[in-house]
């Protein structure tokens, strides 16, 4: 044997010993495959929803609402430092086009007002200079903010799913405030929809007993106030009533300051509640704000409803407190989890909602891979019916063709879907065209009566630039529609896209080295074509 056939000969084997090797723990199962030797991979192939079922969520982030929060804040804060400049004004507040409007007691005060949003606040340009002052973030920093919120929304939204327990979930930005967020293998969608979209916003304030509530539900509400509700279910009769509370709009604690929450019992029916325990910071003004306000009600209000609201008896240490509500179990377990992973910066919406049960995945498996089995199965017998034992060996290319297809899906951790099929069975008959091209132009030289070795030399060497140009032109269309396609889209290009490249591999090397082994070793007078 030839040394530059040896060398190709253990390429061969060594490629297909590797990717073979990704693909046996897909087809042993996830019990046989963790027996493996520890060097041996473990990855097995994803299946895409439409193959083992699940929900296909687009969310919208309301972006807008990010920023409004980010000016609320520096409202307030604006607030503190008139009041320390001895600044008097009316009203500062946020209106619904996300700006800053001031509104001053004092008209000769304007120039001392706006010396000092001009020093303290570089990210924001003054609308108005007149008055009232208006002001808003510069467009920069305003885009920056709403990027970032759905960046975070992203990060926020994958603790969530990954605490649920969604094995390999896909949660990627789409657009500029969109995401895509594709659960395999859910069971109560329902549920998954409610702890993703869930804003979790929790904030402490401080109830404002010195305004009544009926003053305060006619319209008297101080400036400083709002009305927010805690909302009962009664356990027997279902009946849901609300319960109004005056608290101060400023905010004394938010949850961002959360470290843990965990689920605990307690109470008189030892009912499940959810305790939560605050950073270093959290805990000190915990601390100091109940040291100073004994006596007095603290609401604890999760997205603009109140939970509870007890009074505060002493000063509280150690960065603890607790939500009680007349929580199921369930529901106590779920807000655990959404205050552990952090509130959203801003609301999402459900946009599209698409749930595939496991039976249609499999369904979908089922006829998948019958489709491909008979396909394979009447390529293989006209291949070897037409050329015999070449045919033969044509077969067994394409056999490693998909097998390394399917180690290459597990070796890059790809998602199977059913378009991947697809693109699956079209790279199966590219490479028996491939094998079909080379072996006419074997006949065609034998036909003019060279000799078996020259032939073969001849067949591959004249077919090559055709295979080449057939196969490069279409992985140019694969990448182009993964680069621009949607998911299922790019489940077919990346299949496509690897079937290319093996085909190359297979049709051209691993035949033709076949080939130079049998005439090298048996130098046969006639040819099997």
């Amino acid at each position: 044997m030839r040394t530059s056939t040896l060398i190709k000969l253990v390429i061969i084997v060594v490629v297909i010993a590797v990717f073979g090797s990704y693909t046996l723990p897909t087809f042993l199962g996830k019990q046989k495959a963790r027996q493996l030797p520890s060097y041996m991979p473990k990855d097995r192939i994803n299946l895409g929803l439409d193959l083992k079922g699940g929900m296909y969520l687009v969310l919208g982030v309301e972006t807008n609402k990010a920023v409004f929060a980010v000016l609320s804040r520096v409202a307030a804060n604006l607030k503190k430092q008139f009041l320390n400049a001895k600044i008097a004004y009316d009203k500062i507040y946020v209106d619904k086009n996300n700006v800053i409007t001031i509104s001053l007691v004092d008209s000769n005060d304007k120039d001392r007002a706006l010396d000092l949003i001009t020093n303290n606040l570089p990210n924001y340009k003054i609308v108005s200079d007149g008055l009232p002052i208006k002001i808003k973030l510069k467009d920069v920093i305003e885009q920056k903010i709403k990027k970032e919120a759905v960046n975070q929304a992203i990060n926020v939204i994958r603790n969530r799913v990954d605490q649920f327990g969604v094995t390999e979930p896909t949660i990627v930005k789409s657009g500029e405030n969109h995401i895509v967020v594709e659960l395999p293998g859910i069971k109560d969608a329902n549920r998954a929809v409610r702890l993703i979209g869930k804003t979790a916003r929790l904030e402490l304030h401080l109830v404002d007993d010195s305004v009544s509530i009926d003053d305060a539900l006619n319209g008297k509400l101080p400036p400083d106030d709002e009305i927010l509700y805690e909302i009962k279910r009664d356990p027997t009769t279902g009946e849901v009533s609300k319960i109004p509370f005056v608290v101060k709009k400023d905010v004394v604690l938010t949850g961002n300051m959360i470290t843990n929450a965990t689920v605990r019992f307690g109470g008189t029916l030892n009912q499940p509640y959810v305790a939560f325990e605050l950073n270093s910071q959290g805990a000190r003004i915990f601390a100091n704000f109940t040291a100073s306000h004994i006596g007095k009600r603290l609401a604890i209000v999760l997205d603009n409803v109140v939970y509870s609201a007890p009074v505060i008896q002493s000063r509280i240490g150690g960065g603890r407190g607790q939500i009680t509500g007349g929580f199921t179990l369930q529901q106590a377990h779920d807000l655990a989890i959404v205050l552990r992973s952090g509130s959203l910066p801003a609301p999402v919406k459900v946009l599209q909602k698409v749930t595939i049960g496991p039976s249609l995945g499999k369904i979908s498996i089922e006829k998948g891979t019958k489709a491909m089995i008979f396909g394979s199965l009447a390529v293989i017998l006209f291949m070897i019916f037409y050329y015999r034992l070449s045919g033969l060996l044509a077969d067994f290319a394409m056999a490693a063709n998909v097998l390394i297809i399917l180690g290459a899906l597990a070796m890059f951790n790809a998602t199977l879907t059913l378009p991947g099929l697809a693109g699956i069975a079209l790279t199966i008959g590219m490479a028996v065209d491939a094998n079909v091209l080379i072996y006419e132009r074997i006949r065609e030289e034998l036909l003019i009566g060279r000799s078996i070795y020259d032939a073969v030399e001849t067949g591959y060497a004249r077919a090559f630039i055709t295979i080449f140009d057939a196969n490069i032109t279409t992985l140019i269309v694969a990448l182009v529609l993964y680069q621009f396609g949607s998911g299922p889209v790019k489940g077919f290009a990346v299949t496509m896209s690897i079937g290319l490249l093996a085909n190359m591999f297979t049709a051209v090397t691993f035949t033709k080295t076949i080939f130079e082994i049998v005439l090298d070793k048996f130098k046969p007078k006639k040819l099997s074509i």
